[in-house]
């Protein structure tokens, strides 16, 4: 990736931000059928996605009756959410500034924060976010994005790891867990239907969506 000399760090970071598919605002909502896999044990309930004047959209679950697995499932279903809101570049990075730091061998280039984010960094890649470093809640999380798809529409993320650290001492919190995405389009939109974490200790657990229905 050959950067121009007088590449703004702004413009390529909001490129890459706006570039990320997002669920506009015509979207209705889902509902589907899930299952849990986690070695031998299975687990199939329901989940809907549905707009929410607060959050953009949130998620619900029903159906499965171990309290453990629908707390995950539920998770997971709200960090599918929250990430498809499509939110303006300026409202999400207000009171930040942004400038270049170094450049991979792969072209991926570090875009450091400046501001209320200050201490948060980024890497952008062939227009994509190839890697999130940020502060949230009190912890800090470091994500790496190693494939994407293409929707045609925007990006998103189908493998990539993340892992948390405590900002004050920089110690490892919990394992680092590895993500495998994949997506159909149901209707005119795009929408996780499987998706596999896996870590040291406990192996692969398995998130399998289908039966989709637009509500």
């Amino acid at each position: 990736m050959n950067l121009p000399v007088n590449i703004d760090a702004t413009a390529l970071f909001r490129a890459a931000y706006e570039n990320r598919y997002t669920w506009d605002t015509s979207f209705p909502g889902y509902s589907a059928d899930v299952t849990y896999k986690h070695g031998e044990v299975t687990f199939s309930g329901q989940a809907k996605v549905v707009p929410d004047a607060r959050m953009g959209f949130k998620g619900e679950v029903s159906g499965i009756e171990n309290e453990d697995v629908l707390k995950a499932v539920q998770g997971q279903l709200w960090e599918i959410a929250i990430h498809r809101v499509r939110r303006p570049f300026e409202q999400t990075h207000a009171g930040n500034s942004f400038e270049l730091g170094s450049t991979d061998a792969d072209g991926a280039v570090q875009v450091m924060v400046l501001g209320k984010g200050e201490g948060d960094h980024y890497k952008v890649r062939n227009n994509e976010v190839s890697l999130v470093h940020r502060h949230i809640h009190g912890t800090v999380v470091t994500i790496n994005t190693f494939s994407t798809f293409d929707t045609g529409e925007g990006y998103l993320s189908a493998t990539y790891d993340s892992v948390y650290h405590d900002p004050a001492t920089g110690a490892q919190k919990g394992e680092k867990q590895v993500f495998e995405d994949s997506y159909e389009k149901v209707g005119d939109f795009y929408i996780l239907n499987r998706r596999v974490i896996t870590t040291e200790t406990d192996g692969s657990v398995e998130y399998c969506f289908s039966n989709f229905q637009l509500l």
